[in-house]
């Protein structure tokens, strides 16, 4: 596995067939409906892609203070990806079957920790074949811990201490009708966003085949969102692993430095004390 590899935020199953054994090949299912991403891994994927699960390997327990999935504690992630063969010298293509919106999260962690990550382009849908069924295993590799740079992750309170600060761009990454409180989730303890946010929702990060759109189409996107004036960019979404799409999409249109909040909406809207925001202020 080369140690030089660098990878965009996203490669096609094109470059995935010519580069396989340079990279591991993560399958990251995970489905808010409940349904088992681990079992659909097993009824087919990808030859030789090991699989992560969200709720435990990419994320640490649920926790009112947390939401519902904080970001694992960094022994414990470095214990995950050493587990699938995930080494300090690694390069990794991860994917799901969701426009990359799953996959992201991991893709997101790796590259924050100055690790070659991408989605594959298309996700699953891509892939015409070869297909695997059952489980595929990775030697251990060595993994060391690393600590999650402070100035790619925003908690609660700098978040709240940046609502109202126009150079504060808050994104959320949520589908609009839940942006905006008239889709609400069961998943959610409140309908709305936090005040200030504007919406971005991560599946128009695609193009109209499923493929993350043109780095030009992406900044013109993000710009009207008022990136280009903006002196921070942070996302969230339901939980922290949607936002990592519209991170990824932030960095393939060549704005640097978005942070993540991690907590996102299961934090903030679980909590009574904050302040709420329905409709859409901005699109009116």
């Amino acid at each position: 596995m080369s140690e030089t590899l660098t990878l965009p935020v996203a490669v096609s199953a094109d470059w995935l067939r010519d580069h396989r054994d340079q990279v591991v090949l993560v399958d990251s299912r995970w489905y808010l409906d409940g349904r088992s991403g681990r079992d659909a891994y097993r009824a087919g994927h990808l030859p030789g892609a090991v699989f992560t699960d969200v709720d435990t390997d990419l994320a640490a327990p649920a926790s009112p203070g947390g939401g519902r999935h904080p970001l694992p504690d960094p022994e414990d992630f470095a214990a995950a990806l050493g587990r699938l063969g995930i080494g300090d010298d690694a390069a990794v293509v991860v994917y799901d079957d969701a426009g990359g919106s799953v996959a992201a999260r991991l893709v997101w962690l790796l590259r924050v920790l100055g690790t070659p990550a991408a989605i594959l382009d298309g996700g699953l849908q891509a892939w015409d074949g070869p297909w695997e069924e059952g489980e595929s295993t990775a030697a251990p590799a060595e993994r060391t811990p690393l600590p999650w740079p402070s100035d790619r992750i925003a908690d609660t309170d700098t978040v709240r201490a940046a609502t109202g600060d126009r150079a504060a761009l808050l994104l959320d990454a949520r589908v609009y009708g839940r942006f905006t409180g008239e889709q609400p989730a069961p998943v959610d303890a409140r309908p709305g966003h936090v005040p200030g946010a504007r919406s971005a929702a991560w599946p128009d990060n695609l193009d109209g085949e499923g493929f993350l759109a043109a780095p030009e189409t992406l900044r013109a996107r993000f710009a009207a969102l008022g990136a280009d004036s903006a002196a921070s960019i942070t996302a969230y979404c339901g939980s922290g692993v949607t936002a990592c799409h519209d991170l990824l999409a932030l960095e393939h249109a060549g704005y640097t430095g978005a942070r993540l909040y991690p907590g996102s909406w299961s934090r903030w809207g679980a909590d009574t004390s904050l302040p709420v925001e329905t409709g859409d202020p901005a699109g009116a």
